[in-house]
């Protein structure tokens, strides 16, 4: 039997990531005909199907795969096809997998073992193609879905399943938690409170939690694979290599390259290689993978200085509610230039990854009319970012490429705006509000205050920000002009480090009573809150050592109040000190 009697070069059983990814690779690499044999009404990502003109067959059963002359044919319940080598991509669920959160909770489910509405709220956890399938398959039904996927390598990730993931991501249909999972599941009002065991990662509540099984190879027996099939070297499986496979396997990132090298010498092997490798080959990719990770345009950016910037964020797709002190992702790619000489370590391993960062959300203050601004109606976000120099012990990656952007360039945003560092507990529009930061510590703070105001508070509000210069305080003609309209609202800059100001830092406002003596403001435990926000040194949150709390060496603002009766806001224990720590 010679290949050019063959009626297909390849046949797949089984449209999954890695079904897909070999089907696309191969027609692109020179392969004439290739056919997706898929028993289900569906495969894992449909619209790959028409974009790149798959021939599928849906709803079709392989019944058996024999040796013919010098290829295979692949019989089943419909058609038989001769074909010169079958990859089997179906894989099943490896019946030894076990997950900590089997049963943990009754809305937590293997796989897509629920009906979803398109309000809900999932997480999926998984950091293999089986986790990217299953979350292209939670947004498709209109639900909003995060993917805990703490430990995921995009490079081990299938072609197909790497693209979607991205697509997913610049569309704003997923949020991808690339080093979250979660410490804890509980239950509240019915429904699962996840914990994610980190500072960055606040609690979220779902509706559903969907887990991503690990997969098995292949059943040869279930295919009716004869041993003289399995012996030719021409039946294929996605995953990992074992002693007991005799047909010849590759994980699914890798298994169309190796097929093609051993089974199709005519083919371009260029096009089987991951998109990492092959991007490196020429400079152009840049605008390819600024299309392919970009998903928001950068609509103002104003220095205060060469060293600190505000900047606002439109997004391509979804909305830009937030609630004031929540933060939302920013990135861009390491291929993008950098301000300084620096040289990120890993340069040649990371050049086409997206580089990501969270960053509070700060506030305009004001309308173009001198209002103050309602910022969800405005479509974009705004920040408040200084560059991070570069040190001996660390070389910072975003922030030394953000600072050559300027309106009009593109830029990563993140799907989900979140954080617990809220109002939520500002409940007494005559209580005091103290709003307490260092640096850009501040930005989160912008926001709270316009919300106060807007809302109509009328208990005082303190905002206090130290900074090593005047130069440093990006808002402050804002907070002065507040101060002058605003009788219970209180700004206090202090710069450290200019010659003709005392020095002070935001504990000296605690411990000389600046707020009674000065302002006339009443720290009463009983009806304040106290948010805290930038440099950990400043908070001074106190540390478990051996069951007993220990304050750090240097005293911070959280001792001085817990002194004076104020109590640490906890997860599942209110209280009135609020914080956000920036590193």
């Amino acid at each position: 039997m010679t290949s050019d009697s063959l009626t297909y070069d390849l046949v797949i059983v089984g449209g999954s990531a890695a079904g897909l990814s070999v089907a696309i690779s191969s027609q692109r690499s020179g392969l004439k005909l290739v056919r997706i044999v898929e028993p289900s009404d569906r495969v894992a990502f449909g619209e790959l199907v028409g974009e790149n003109r798959l021939d599928v067959g849906f709803g079709e059963r392989v019944m058996s795969i024999d040796v013919l002359g010098d290829g295979l044919v692949v019989t089943t319940d419909r058609l038989a096809y001769r074909t010169r080598a079958v990859l089997l991509a179906d894989r099943g669920v490896d019946e030894s997998w076990t997950s900590p959160w089997i049963g943990n909770h009754p809305k937590v489910h293997v796989g897509l073992d629920v009906e979803l509405g398109e309000d809900d709220d999932v997480l999926v956890i998984g950091q293999t193609d089986a986790a990217v399938e299953l979350t292209a398959e939670v947004a498709e039904a209109g639900a909003r879905v995060v993917l805990a996927g703490g430990g995921l390598d995009p490079t081990l990730l299938s072609p197909a399943g790497d693209n979607v993931l991205r697509r997913l991501e610049r569309e704003r249909r997923a949020t991808v938690l690339y080093r979250s999972n979660p410490s804890a599941i509980a239950d509240v009002d019915g429904f699962p409170m996840v914990d994610f065991g980190d500072r960055r990662t606040p609690d979220l509540q779902f509706d559903h939690v969907l887990l991503a099984p690990s997969r098995s190879t292949a059943d040869l027996g279930a295919h009716g694979v004869t041993d003289a099939a399995a012996d030719s070297g021409r039946v294929w499986l996605v995953g990992d290599a074992t002693e007991a496979d005799p047909a010849p396997t590759a994980p699914g990132h890798a298994v169309g390259a190796a097929m093609a090298e051993r089974l199709f010498p005519e083919v371009d092997l260029t096009m089987m290689r991951p998109a990492a490798e092959v991007r490196r080959r020429h400079t152009s990719a840049i605008e390819e993978l600024r299309a392919e990770h970009y998903n928001a345009t950068i609509t103002h950016f104003e220095p205060t200085h060469s060293d600190l910037w505000v900047l606002r964020v439109q997004p391509d797709h979804g909305e830009t509610n937030y609630l004031p002190g929540q933060y939302a992702t920013l990135g861009l790619g390491f291929w993008e230039d950098r301000v300084d000489d620096a040289t990120d370590p890993k340069l040649d391993e990371r050049w086409d990854k997206l580089i990501r960062r969270s960053y509070s959300i700060s506030s305009r203050m004001f309308d173009e009319h001198g209002y103050l601004v309602d910022e969800g109606s405005l479509g974009e976000l705004e920040f408040y970012i200084v560059l991070v120099p570069p040190t001996d012990d660390n070389v910072p990656a975003l922030t030394p490429r953000l600072a050559l952007k300027r309106p009009g360039d593109r830029i990563y945003l993140g799907p989900k705006v979140t954080g617990r560092y809220t109002l939520a507990d500002v409940t007494d529009p005559t209580g005091t509000v103290v709003l307490l930061s260092t640096g850009t510590g501040e930005a989160p703070h912008n926001a709270m205050a316009i919300e106060l105001l807007r809302k109509g508070h009328v208990g005082p509000i303190v905002s206090a920000v130290t900074t090593r210069r005047w130069a440093d305080l990006g808002y402050q003609e804002q907070h002065e002009t507040l101060a002058e309209r605003y009788a219970n609202y209180h700004y206090i800059p202090l710069p450290t480090r200019e010659p003709d100001v005392p020095k002070r830092y935001l504990q000296s406002l605690i411990t000389d009573d600046v707020f009674g003596n000065e302002l006339g403001v009443d720290l009463d435990p009983e009806r304040t809150h106290v948010f805290l926000c930038g440099n950990p040194a400043m908070i001074g949150l106190p540390e478990t050592v051996d069951g007993v709390e220990q304050w750090p060496e240097t005293v911070g603002v959280v001792q001085l109040l817990v002194e004076r009766g104020f109590t640490i806001h906890k997860r599942n224990q209110p209280g009135n000190i609020h914080f956000e720590e920036y590193w």
